[in-house]
């Protein structure tokens, strides 16, 4: 019996397309996960950006939409013209204010003259105006006994006449006390440092105790530190023997406190 021919095998052409078909099952899974990664929470997204809107900016809420509406800040600018405007205003204002400072002063003065006419005729006072206020120089001769303190009995009433003009006025005072350079030691002023302070603080006193506001005095000392006339002379130590009273017409700055960064800054 003759044997069957066994059929040969023919090569299977389209295998190709079960590696097509992972390749493109593969491809669609890449793509739904990088639609589900790129997926944004809508509402944890206008939570962070209503933060950060309400962090830096003014904003304006609606409450009706429960929406946040971001609202720029508005700066005010002002024109050339006006800015000139304010200035010209602000300066005749500063110019009319020191006027009256002025006029004020005059009157200081010229009532201070008026009162102090008598010692002015006889060299003992003098009156000078500056243009930081009146200056009032008077000889410590006529003031105190030498080396001491105690104002003399005549000259309680003058001193208690430029007082009563001071009073109603608003001015700072500061009162100097000044020496010549003779040394004085005794136990109740080692120098003339504490003679011409305690000189200073009795003139202040009676200012005080006459109704002056305390908060607009001042005591100095110099003792010899500043003479107007040579020490050599009798005239000239007898000239610089004297307490001074300062009206300052000059209003104080404001001071701004000085910090250790700005001093150790480098230059720009």
């Amino acid at each position: 019996m003759a044997r069957r021919k066994r059929e040969e095998d023919h090569p299977n052409h389209d295998r190709w397309l079960v590696s097509y078909a992972d390749f493109i099952t593969l491809l669609f899974a890449f793509f739904v996960v990088m639609y589900a990664l790129s997926t944004v929470n809508e509402g944890k997204y206008r939570i962070l950006s209503d933060s950060m809107t309400s962090a830096f900016r003014n904003v304006q809420i609606n409450t009706s939409s429960q929406l946040i509406t971001p609202v720029a800040p508005v700066i005010p600018v002002a024109s050339p013209i006006q800015t000139i405007q304010q200035q010209s205003v602000m300066s005749k204002g500063q110019e009319k204010t020191k006027q009256l400072e002025r006029e004020k002063m005059r009157n200081v003065a010229k009532e201070i003259l008026e009162v102090m006419a008598p010692l002015i005729e006889q060299g003992k006072v003098r009156v000078i105006e500056t243009n930081r206020g009146v200056t009032i120089e008077i000889n410590d001769s006529i003031l105190f006994s030498p080396g001491q303190a105690l104002l003399q009995p005549p000259l309680v009433k003058a001193m208690s006449a430029i007082a009563e003009v001071l009073v109603p006025t608003d001015f700072p005072i500061t009162i100097e006390g000044h020496t010549d350079n003779v040394p004085i030691k005794t136990p109740q002023f080692p120098s003339n440092w504490e003679l011409s302070a305690v000189r200073a603080t009795t003139v202040l006193r009676l200012f005080a105790d006459s109704g002056v506001a305390p908060e607009r005095l001042t005591a100095i000392g110099y003792a010899d530190t500043r003479p107007v006339e040579p020490n050599l002379l009798v005239d000239g130590r007898a000239r610089n023997r004297r307490v001074t009273i300062l009206i300052d017409s000059a209003i104080p700055d404001k001071g701004k406190e000085v910090d250790l960064e700005s001093q150790s800054a480098p230059p720009p």
